[in-house]
Formats: structure tokens, sequence, C-alpha cells
């Protein structure tokens, strides 16, 4: 036990340095625009000592009612299986309340290990009426909804201002030596720094990330050393500003300019949001030890040390961070200053990052391509359309202003706002979750959700100097979302209100009054029920189809992850004789989804197994409109019925394996023409070969051993992946704003997204596309079709 907890302890030890790099970039270079932006203003001319002490005593009680209570001692209790954020909020209020919007939820779901939380049990609980009246209003759950994203879209917002401000802020330290000539090179080497860090970003921050934490510690430890140098030299009875007493005589002697400085004020805890939304990658324990032990203490003594500073020489505001730094280690704190700033910025691209990729899974971002490597750190994806999307608002803000007090205006307003909405969110998760009283949750809403609209009322005063950038940027990037949104849920609605009857399916026989090749065909289709409408365009325009049929549900569920043995949902569609099967795959909302071979193989490994255990009278099941849905892998024989072996590629089907009656394997002009196809596209020669052979098993029922066999031939023939593309548009006589939203809005981020293709990174060798689905959209009366 001693051994267990000393390791343990280690560990804690070791994530809280590696926090440094991560989690604190943004926080910790907070000093270098606070003051300055504090007082600005009408505040800029001359003021007493009482003010400067105000000033620090606001800054010091915001860090520790804000940061260390609110953040260090609550929020991160609010995990979701150890993930925080936005959406960990949101996913455990859709698991603990009836509020999501998302489609294709089975009963299964609920069976999930994520699901699972003692801590968190509220089934015998009687629900509150608060949680009853949500559950019940439609309209409740879309403004949720619409919460969740508007936190989403001050992310991004977030992720636009972060690189300026950090940058520029840093590099306004030249100014002190230039004595404000030639103020325009400052503003051009922080556009250089930026565009380099955003070149780089497709590189990943594996190779430096090492470097990160050192550079923030030094850095920390630094401006502490420095603060305490200007305590001493300056004014030592600082200390008595830490008293709350100092905020009341500021507010008296500035009034109503006090109160606008707030919006400056409020900068010093920008950044703390990292410490919830990284949980995932870190525990509660380490981020709670490296912020009171290193992080709060640092920064109390640098501001502290300003303080001291400026109530002796208030003239030098405009820059007092770098004024107040000895002259012989000014240029080694520029140079750390500058690398500090550059993992701030890191922090906040990759937080962007993983949030588009978050509401993409949940079906609230156009497609886009997330680029996954292994040997990146945990977590970490790369979107390049958001990079680069980043990099031009970033250039257009740190060009356009050339001022940090007007980008810290934006900013402060988009983090004060993106903390209200987390709030408000952990208010319903004390309520719904951890089962509190309705007082409790509201006690909580009112202490902290009071002083942050009072902050944020403060910043709304700055929106003609600098604050319309925040607004703009986040009603767009929130238009953007909801529209994708709102056009995704009513394609769904349209393909589920038209899907094909199953009396249909069984009119047409076995062979689906088509001829049946060889080989699989996985059909995509976002409907966890039924056949989809694309199904009947492929049989109505093709004389043949593969004898084994799938339809593929890909669909995310409120958890951060799924265990690869829970992810397969497989289910029959019609008799046997049809070969139709229905696989759900369910991924959590941080889960790196499997595409590709490996993809292939764990569907056939899961049908393979699907039948074998419908053969021995299986129970463990979902019930479904076709038929019945198996979680295979929960199975402690699976894996153990089928052997796979890797093969060059040269034979087309094991011997042991041989084909049915009535089959054919593909001819020798087709093998011709893959070999043709694999010569222009040598990555597709070098995708590893599986090969399948069905164990010696004595079966009860001849039928289970044909269907496997066939279902073996059928992948040793070849697998294909077809996907439908269909359009909706909104009727004539629909609402103008819904007309605009579906016919222009959805439809432009439509034709300039990804192709699912692309996202699912399917070969284009194996992808059949169908783009001849025109639909009507129904809005007042029931849909048709226009094809």
């Amino acid at each position: 036990m001693q051994v267990e907890n000393k390791r343990t302890y280690k560990q804690v030890l070791l994530l809280a340095y590696q926090s440094f790099g991560i989690v604190f970039g943004d926080l910790s270079i907070s000093p270098l625009y606070v003051y300055r932006s504090t007082f600005s203003g009408r505040l800029d001319r001359d003021q007493s000592e009482d003010v400067i002490f105000g000033a620090f005593s606001l800054i010091f009680w915001t860090l520790t009612l804000h940061s260390l209570f609110k953040y260090v001692i609550i929020m991160l209790n609010a995990d979701d299986n150890g993930e925080g954020g936005i959406f960990a909020l949101y996913a455990l209020l859709c698991r603990h309340a009836k509020i999501s919007l998302l489609p294709n939820h089975q009963a299964a779901d609920e069976d999930l290990t994520a699901y699972h939380d003692p801590g968190h049990s509220s089934r015998n609980v009687p629900s509150s009426p608060f949680k009853v009246f949500i559950e019940r209003h439609k309209k409740t759950k879309t403004g949720l909804l619409l919460i969740v994203l508007l936190g989403t879209a001050l992310v991004f917002s977030a992720g636009v201002l972060t690189p300026a401000i950090s940058v520029l802020s840093s590099i306004d330290g030249l100014k002190v030596q230039l004595q404000n000539k030639h103020s325009s090179m400052a503003v051009v080497i922080a556009c250089l720094v930026l565009i380099g860090h955003f070149v780089l970003q497709h590189r990943g921050t594996y190779r430096v990330a090492f470097m990160f934490a050192p550079i923030v510690i030094v850095w920390l430890l630094s401006i502490a050393a420095i603060g305490m140098y200007n305590i001493v030299k300056w004014n030592p009875r600082v200390y008595q500003a830490l008293s709350p007493y100092y905020i009341y005589k500021f507010f008296k002697n500035t009034g109503k300019d006090g109160w606008t400085s707030l919006a400056g004020v409020l900068l010093c805890i920008t950044g703390t949001e990292a410490m919830f939304a990284d949980l995932g990658q870190f525990t509660a324990g380490s981020i709670r030890l490296a912020f009171c032990c290193v992080i709060f203490p640092c920064l109390v003594l640098q501001y502290m040390g300003q303080a001291a500073f400026l109530s002796k020489k208030f003239s030098a505001v405009p820059l007092s961070f770098y004024a107040s730094i000895p002259d012989p280690l000014f240029w080694p704190v520029l140079v750390l200053s500058t690398l500090a700033a550059i993992v701030a910025s890191q922090a906040a691209i990759s937080a962007t990052f993983a949030t588009v990729k978050q509401c993409y899974t949940l079906g609230c971002f156009p497609r886009v391509k997330v680029v996954y490597k292994s040997r990146w750190m945990h977590g970490q994806v790369y979107i390049p359309e958001i990079n680069w999307v980043l990099m031009i608002l970033s250039l257009a803000v740190t060009m356009g202003f050339r001022d940090t007090n007007r980008i810290a205006n934006a900013y402060g307003m988009t983090y004060m706002a993106l903390t209200i909405v987390t709030t408000w969110l952990t208010s319903l998760v004390i309520n719904f979750v951890w089962n509190q009283s309705l007082i409790f949750a509201l006690l909580f809403i009112l202490f902290f959700g009071s002083i942050e609209i009072i902050y944020l009322l403060s910043a709304c005063m700055k929106i003609p100097k600098g604050g319309w950038v925040a607004l703009m940027f986040t009603g767009v990037f929130l238009l953007i979302m909801y529209v994708w949104h709102y056009g995704s849920r009513k394609r769904y609605l349209f393909d589920l209100h038209n899907k094909v009857s199953m009396k249909w399916i069984l009119a047409q026989g076995p062979s689906l009054g088509i001829v049946r090749v060889p080989g699989i065909g996985l059909i995509f289709t976002e409907l966890a029920n039924g056949v989809p409408p694309t199904f009947t365009q492929f049989l109505t325009n093709l004389p043949a189809f593969y004898q084994v049929v799938v339809f593929i549900c890909v669909k995310t569920v409120p958890v951060p992850f799924v265990p690869h043995k829970e992810r397969y949902l497989i289910g029959r569609i019609g008799p046997k004789s049809y070969r139709m099967y229905r696989c759900i795959v369910r991924n959590g909302y941080k889960d790196v989804p499997n595409n590709g071979d490996d993809f292939e193989n764990d569907i056939v490994m899961s049908i393979a197994e699907f039948i074998q255990l419908e053969a021995e009278g299986f129970t463990n099941v979902d019930a479904s409109v076709d038929g019945w849905l198996a979680v295979v892998r929960t199975s402690e024989k699976f894996g153990k019925r089928l052997t796979m072996s890797e093969s060059d590629g040269k034979e087309e089907c094991s011997s042991s394996n041989p084909p049915l009656t009535g089959s054919s394997s593909k001819s020798h002009a087709l093998q011709k023409l893959q070999s043709m196809y694999e010569q222009e596209s040598p990555e597709l020669s070098y995708r590893p070969r599986v090969q399948f052979k069905l164990l010696d098993t004595k079966y009860k029922d001849r039928r289970v051993k044909e269907e496997l066999l066939e279902l073996l031939e059928a992948k040793c023939a070849g697998v294909s992946y077809i996907i439908g593309h269909n359009r909706i548009k909104a009727k004539w006589n629909a609402p103008f704003w819904k007309r605009f939203v579906i016919n222009v809005a959805y439809s432009f981020l439509r034709k300039n997204c990804r192709s699912p293709a692309v996202v699912l990174n399917i070969p284009h060798i194996c992808l059949i596309e169908s783009f001849d689905m025109d639909h009507m959209h129904p809005f007042l009366t029931d849909a048709t079709s226009l094809a």
C-alpha cells in the first residue's frame, strides 16, 4: 500500500509539472496587460496611493474568489468521468435529464460503462420541478443548446484574441527601448511571430511540449522575484492592500470611472477556464497542487510588486510591467515573455481545435478534416481549416487595432461571457446531477453570477473601444453552428419520416429484385433504425447490389469515451436469407474514430459474432424496429470463433473457406483494374490485407455456417462504402427566415465543407456516391420529393 501511494504521489507531481505548460500559460501572462488596461481611459491621470492599492485589492480578491474558490474548489468536481469543459457539463446534463436534442438514442446506450457513476447517481432520487419543466418543453431544451453553442462560440473568439493579445503584449516591451518611436515595428514583429506559430501547427506540439512547462515555470518564478524586488524597493506597505477595505476606498475615490475600470481588472482571471477545460489531460489534484503552490502565490507577488511600483511612478502605467523590470534583466525577461506568450497562444489554439472537434461530432459544426497522429500528445488534434481561419483573424485584429488595450477590451468581454455560461450550466449540474436542492444551485449562481455580471456590464462599456470585435466573432460563430445544427436536424427528420418500410423490403424477396454480386456494401446513414430512402435510389438505378448489405450509423453519445468492446451494436434487417445487417457505431465526444481497414475488420468480426450469438439464443439485447441489437464484443467468446491473419493480397480466398455454390470471385478484368489503381495510388498497395478463417466448429444449424462462409467470402471479394447525398429545400410558403436558413445559409455551408468521404477517411477506389436526391423540406405540410 505504501508503494502504491508513493507511486500515485509521484504521478500527481508529474502531472502538476506538465500542467504548467498546457493549462496555465494564458493565466500566467496576464500581468503584462492588467494594470495598463485597468488605468486606461479616465483613470490614466495621476492617482493616489489608495487608488493603486484599491486596484491591487480588486485583483487579489477577484483571483481568490473566481480562480481559487469557484474553479479550484468547486468546478474541478463537476467533471464528466474525468473530462471538463462546456460539452462535459452538457453531456452530464443530457445523461441525467431528458434534455438532449441529439437523435439516434437507443436504450442500450444507457448500459455504457461511462453512464454508471456512483457518485452522481440519480435513478432513485425524485426529479426536481425545474428539471421536469425543462424536460417537458422543447423550447427550453433548444434554449439550453443555444447556451452551450454560445459558450462554444466564445471559445472560438478566445482562440482568435488570445494569440493576438499574448504576442502583442509581450512584444510591447520593445516600445520601452524604442521610447515609443517606430512602434509599428513591434506590430510587424508580432505578426511575424503569429504567422510562424500558426504555420507550424500541423507538426503538432509533441516535439516542443517538453519545453512548455519549464518556460512557464521560469517565467512565473521570474515575475515573482521581480515583484518581491519592487515591493522591497518601492513600497513595502503594499501588503496592506490585501484588505478588502481598499476596494471600498477605490470606488469612493474613483466613482463611475472605477466601475468602468473593472473591465481591466477582470483580465487577471482570463485563462482560468483552462483549468476546467483541460481537466481530461490531468487530474483535479494535480491542477490544484500547481495552482495553490506556484501559480497563485507567484501572480499575487507580481501584481503586488507592480502596485508598489505604480504607487510611486504612476506615469509608467502604459508599460508598467516592463518599466518595473530592473535594467539588467530587461532583455532576458522580454525574450522569456515572448516564449510564454507563444505557450499561452498554443493552449488557446489547441483548445479551439478540441472544441471544434466536439462540436462536429455532436452535429453542431460543418464537416471539417480532423487530423490525429499517434505520436502527438494525448487528446491533441489539428484542423487545417480552423487553423488558417484563426491565423487570418488574429492577424487582422493585431494589425487593425495595433493596441493591446483595445484587444484587451474584446478579450475581457469574451472571457467573462464564457465564465457566465459555465456558471449557469454548473448550477444545473448541482441540481440535476449532484441532486442538491434548487436553493443551493440558486445560491451558487447568485453569488458567482452576480459578481461576473458586474464585470461583464463593465466590459460592455468598452464595446465602442474594441469590444465590438468580440460580439462580431461570437455572433458569426454562433450563427454558423446553429444553422448547421438546425439544417442537419431537419434533414435527419426528413429521412426518418420517409424511411423505407419493412413491408416494401419483404415484398422484394431475398434478392431484393436485383442481382446480388460478391462483396460487402457498407451504406452510411444517420438513421439508427429503419432503411433510409437512399437505399431505394440505389435499387432503382443499379441493376445489381452486393450480396451482404450493412447499414452503418455512426453516432455520438453524451459520454467522453466509449470502450472499444461496447462500441458496436449489431442487428439484422429482415429474414436471414436477405443478408442485411445494421451496425450502430457509438463514439464518445472525445473519441478518435476508427477508420480504414481496422473499421472493416471490426465490422466483419462483430457481424460474425452476432450470427453465432443469435443462433445460441443470446438474450442480452436491445429491441429495435427491425429486430434486436446486441453488443457482441461483451461476449466472452468474441474473437475465439474466427481467426484473423495478414495476407499478401495475392490470393482471393482461403482454401478452408471455399466459395459457395452460385457465387463467383472477382473476374480477371476486375483484378487487373484493381492492380492498375494500386499502381496509380501506391498508398493503397501498402494497406494491410487481413484474411479471416472459420474455425472447425460443429453447428447445430447448417444455415449458420453457410451464412458465416458467405460473410467471409463477401469480405474476401471486397468492401465498398456507399454514401448518398440529399439536398433539402424549404417550401415556397415557409417563413422567410426558414427559407433563408435552409436554402441559403445551410446550403452554402454544405457546399463548402468537407465531403463525408474525406471525414470518414474512405479510399476513393472503394467509394460509391449518389447525388441525385433533392427533397422539399417540411415545415407546415408533409414532405414530398421533387426528384
